[in-house]
């Protein structure tokens, strides 16, 4: 749960984050950054800001906004009521880096050091590394998480029909939908 405050403040990190990388947005469209701590109160570590441009039922672009080290959590796309695919999104690194995590063999020394290990909550450790230009495409039902690195990043998703609210993910307690308290 955030308060206010927090989210004010991550809608301002973001937009400085986008305005540096020459992302160019409205003050409209700053009001309705979504700011995410995905229900589990530790925003620097665990979070995501992000504002979505367009989605309908057929294209989605939203561009993401992490903190230093700031974590998005392990999920998978999924598809509605059986009747379509899940998300499939290609992420563009824009600034900073981003230690991406997939299927496939574990990388022996992975960079990212996520929260809430001891709870199982990440379960994939095939690390791709992202930087500016660099991009990578997740496939509907793929189990990934991804870390931002000390600089922070802005990452450019391009994807298939966003519905993040169905988004499974491995960590049982986490919230998708932000709360805000007062």
């Amino acid at each position: 749960m955030l308060t206010q405050a927090q989210v004010d403040e991550g809608r301002a990190y973001a937009a400085r984050a986008l305005g540096d990388a020459g992302i160019v947005i409205t003050p409209e469209e700053a009001s309705t950054i979504e700011v995410s701590d995905f229900g589990l109160g530790e925003i620097e570590t665990t979070g995501l800001q992000l504002i979505v441009y367009v989605n309908t039922d057929r294209v989605c672009a939203k561009d993401l906004v992490l903190r230093p080290h700031q974590t998005c959590p392990e999920h998978r796309h999924v598809g509605v009521d059986g009747t379509e695919l899940g998300k499939e999104e290609t992420f563009r690194v824009r600034t900073g880096t981003v230690y991406l995590y997939v299927d496939g063999d574990p990388s022996p020394s992975p960079h990212a050091k996520p929260t809430r290990t001891e709870h199982g909550a990440y379960s994939v450790w095939h690390e791709v590394v992202l930087r500016p230009g660099e991009q990578h495409t997740i496939y509907p039902g793929t189990r990934h998480w991804f870390q931002a690195g000390a600089d922070g990043a802005v990452v450019s998703e391009f994807s298939t029909r966003s519905t993040d609210e169905l988004d499974v993910f491995t960590d049982p307690d986490i919230r998708r939908i932000t709360v805000v308290r007062g």
